[in-house]
């Protein structure tokens, strides 16, 4: 399994430096076995623009369990501080990911990747911020919520002008307040907030970024 994720970075990363300096849409699955030094035998799943686009986002996506959250930390916190940890790793590859997500941004293909890939993002952030548990709200609600906010986020991310990310940062921490917001209102609609006192109280602090209810 080690030797798998290994060959996997290696197959992404080499795509990313060959896409900083040219279009997605011409690279070659022989292009990236080259760069990488790997045979081609150890990337069928990048198989066609969908298939290497998909285990790109995933790439990133495992970045956000490469350090533990505090889970005595607010859920709001936690999410921010995972997500984060994707957004750093994209930096060291910003002209190859530009690259990719002009092609993604534009194309069928990476259009239905791109809202494929978001809820992917969002169930795992969920998952390393310890808020994967059940709640009652339904069944993909969160998820769809929190990949948009991570959508917002990485369109501010892509505008920054300097290393501080401090754009991406205002924005994810912006939209995760409008999730939880809105997530609140879906409980309430949905009459989990009916109750009152030291119950609501629970209720607001677990919200839409918190305990099974981020966005």
């Amino acid at each position: 399994m080690a030797d798998s994720l290994s060959d996997h970075a290696a197959g992404i990363e080499a795509a990313l430096r060959l896409a900083a300096t040219r279009r997605w849409s011409e690279l070659s699955l022989t292009d990236i076995c080259q760069e990488a030094g790997r045979p081609l035998t150890q990337y069928y799943d990048f198989s066609g623009p969908g298939g290497l686009a998909l285990a790109l986002e995933s790439y990133f996506d495992l970045k956000m369990s490469a350090e533990a959250c505090d889970l005595d930390d607010p859920a709001r916190l936690r999410l921010f501080d995972v997500i984060m940890l994707r957004f750093e790793a994209m930096e060291a590859y910003r002209s190859g990911l530009t690259s990719y997500q002009d092609w993604r941004d534009r194309s069928v293909t990476g259009l239905a990747v791109r809202l494929s890939a978001r809820l992917k993002t969002a169930g795992w952030a969920l998952s390393c911020a310890g808020l994967d548990k059940p709640d009652g709200v339904p069944e993909g609600v969160r998820e769809a919520a929190l990949g948009w906010v991570v959508s917002r986020a990485e369109n501010a991310w892509r505008q920054e002008t300097g290393p501080d990310l401090s754009r991406t940062m205002a924005a994810l921490d912006a939209e995760l307040l409008k999730a939880e917001s809105r997530m609140l209102s879906a409980q309430k609609f949905l009459g989990r907030g009916a109750t009152s006192g030291r119950a609501q109280a629970a209720t607001d602090e677990s919200a839409v970024v918190s305990e099974g209810d981020p966005q």
